[in-house]
């Protein structure tokens, strides 16, 4: 699969109708959404695990000079680090955990929210020169952002819960493709299986597709400080984060890295997985999937619910309910 195309394609209004509906047509339970309670999809993600890559996924994000351009001129939560964390989780974990009404809602509100986002690179990065135009609905740069959050969230459930099988990262990555048609991506711009998938990423990670600008450095520095909150991420954290990324992009974003750094991060994942066994499971399971289970079962999520839903969305319910 080519890394982009010399031309690039947008997704149009039209274009996001005909993949909903085609993915609506798959759906047996619109209650349950596109996955349900049965899926790989809802296993992995219901870990609170998988915000152990969070932070790989935002700065791969950054990495790519179109997302960083419309991030610095259209947005304000590169600055407010829990903002843009929940703005994230709002939208992935309502296509994730969401009615089949709720997930489409989200991905109208992303793909309507997107046709605004626009402009042109105010420098040069990797292969776009200086004055390239970047559309947030592209399809690159939207199969790029998937990419991200599919690979890293992967990684974090195999870092704290364990590995998945070969036939588990199969089935993962074949559902995976309803989450990317929410995005605008067609199932013809998506890698076949998971060895493609993963090789995409290798290609994506050496590429000049990809680089790591002043402005992504400086905004990524913000970002593992946590800058604009009260809360500051670990060292350990910070230290996995760039120890996850791949070497080219580690040294764009971490010069300083060194042996200290890379020993806080082994010694991180040697010790995450028995602390994360001792974590009760209502902490351990996020938020929308205990809405998700309520709402299967015709019932108001509980308080507790409520509580955890305000940490990982920062709202008491999942966004876009058909009865709000």
């Amino acid at each position: 699969m080519p890394l982009s195309a010399d031309r690039p394609v947008y997704v149009s209004p039209t274009d996001m109708e005909s993949l909903l509906a085609s993915i609506a047509a798959t759906v047996s339970d619109p209650n349950a959404g596109l996955f349900g309670p049965g899926s790989i999809t809802w296993r992995v993600n219901r870990e609170s695990a998988v915000f152990l890559g969070a932070g790989r996924a935002a700065l791969l994000q950054l990495a790519h000079p179109w997302v960083m351009a419309a991030l610095a001129d259209h947005s304000s939560v590169l600055h407010q680090p829990i903002a843009r964390f929940h703005n994230t989780f709002r939208i992935v974990f309502t296509m994730v955990f969401g009615s089949l009404g709720q997930a489409t809602a989200a991905a109208r509100f992303l793909h309507e929210l997107h046709t605004r986002i626009r402009g042109d690179l105010r420098e040069p990065a990797g292969r776009w020169p200086r004055g390239t135009r970047y559309q947030a609905n592209e399809i690159g740069a939207l199969r790029w952002v998937y990419a991200t959050l599919v690979e890293s969230a992967v990684m974090g459930y195999e870092c704290a819960v364990g590995p998945l099988t070969g036939t588990e990262c199969e089935q993962y990555y074949a559902e995976s493709r309803a989450f990317a048609a929410l995005f605008g991506i067609p199932a013809s711009a998506l890698p076949a299986d998971w060895a493609a998938f993963a090789e995409y990423n290798r290609q994506m990670h050496a590429s000049n597709e990809l680089a790591v600008t002043g402005a992504a450095r400086d905004y990524a520095a913000r970002l593992m400080a946590g800058a604009g909150s009260w809360l500051r991420p670990p060292a350990w954290f910070r230290a996995l984060t760039a120890a996850w990324l791949p070497a080219p992009l580690r040294t764009g974003f971490f010069p300083e890295f060194g042996m200290a750094d890379q020993h806080a991060a082994e010694v991180a994942t040697r010790r995450l997985p028995h602390i994360y066994r001792h974590i009760p499971a209502s902490f351990r399971s996020v938020g929308p999937w205990q809405e998700a289970c309520a709402r299967l079962i015709h019932r108001q999520p509980g308080a507790l619910t409520r509580i955890n839903n305000r940490f990982w969305i920062g709202e008491p319910f999942l966004p876009f309910a058909e009865d709000k």
